[in-house]
């Protein structure tokens, strides 16, 4: 099968398509025909080794311990091991693979696969697991929204934030997404109810009026985005700046500050660390066969050009997500 395979951490350039074989399929795992997969920041975290630490959390310290890349996927099931007794050969399936999904074929656990909603195209599909999953638990586990709260989402136009948005206002809450202003007439129209340009104003615009705050951007000072937040506030910050330190990047703020500061105030301090699970996948499902909630594509890239998707990607131009289509 075709893949795109690295040998090395480094930039897109030492990305390669080759022929390798098909990974093979374990007990409780599910060989997926996959039709598209999805981009975003965290891949281009895994192909260039940065920070140092992930290095350290299984992903290979000298060189990736998974040489193909990519995450999210949607396909259709080729196979199914021993143990996998609810799906079959034919069902169409999107989530997440350890095996890497810029590829014709890849492997994934049946605890983070569920059926592809079957409203959306699989290229909607495959934008949704990692970045839907993210905004899910940041608005609902991290977050706590409730009806008639307050919340603002920054970063509201990309990945994680345009889902955020949505099921934020699913939740019952008054939105308020931050944004470059080309991207505002996008964000209204995922239901925020108030934009904020972030070229002309502050996020604490208004002061301490938000209940939640779920920073997706992660390049703003704790202190700036605790001003915004009520006394009792929730601050969940998801992701890191890519261009921080070698080291911990930006994710030092998640890291460090959130809990030490946590420790002397009576806002909470959140870091989200997505889990990737099946029920998440089947309530986003529902939620998007509802209506309530519709991925967006930026661009699509074939698979002989996953390294220049990334690279868009990581140049902060993606709009919503971006996809390798196969």
């Amino acid at each position: 099968m075709k893949a795109i395979v690295q040998d090395v951490y480094g930039p897109a350039d030492l990305l390669q398509l080759r022929d390798i074989d098909q990974p093979a399929v374990g007990d409780d795992e599910v060989l997926v025909r996959v039709r598209a997969a999805g981009v975003d920041p965290g891949v281009w975290h895994l192909m260039t080794g940065r920070p140092y630490l992930l290095r350290a959390f299984g992903f290979g310290l000298r060189r990736p311990t998974v040489p193909v890349r990519g995450r999210d996927l949607a396909g259709v099931v080729e196979a199914v091991g021993a143990a996998v007794t609810d799906l079959r050969p034919g069902d169409e399936v999107y989530g997440t693979s350890e095996t890497g999904s810029y590829a014709e074929y890849a492997t994934a656990r049946r605890d983070r696969l569920a059926h592809k909603p079957a409203t959306i195209s699989f290229e909607q599909a495959a934008a949704t697991p990692v970045s839907g999953t993210s905004a899910l638990q940041a608005v609902r586990h991290c977050g706590g929204v409730q009806p008639g709260q307050q919340v603002m989402v920054i970063g509201a136009a990309g990945g994680v934030g345009s889902f955020a948005v949505q099921i934020a206002k699913v939740y019952g809450a008054t939105v308020t997404g931050v944004c470059s202003p080309g991207k505002a007439d996008l964000v209204r129209s995922l239901g925020a109810d108030d934009v904020i340009d972030y070229t002309r104003d502050e996020v604490d615009r208004h002061g301490a009026r938000y209940d939640v705050v779920i920073d997706t951007a992660g390049n703003r000072p704790m202190s700036l985005l605790r001003r915004a937040l009520t006394p009792h506030g929730t601050l969940v910050l998801v992701g890191g700046e890519s261009a921080g330190g070698r080291l911990l990047g930006g994710f030092d703020r998640q890291m460090l500050r959130a809990p030490l500061l946590s420790m002397v105030t009576r806002q909470r301090l959140r870091n989200l660390i997505a889990k990737e699970r099946a029920a998440d996948l089947d309530e986003l499902r529902r939620l998007i066969e509802s209506g309530a909630v519709t991925p967006v594509i930026d661009h699509t890239f074939p698979l002989v050009a996953a390294p220049d998707a990334i690279r868009h990607v990581a140049a902060g131009h993606a709009t919503g997500k971006t996809v390798v289509t196969m």
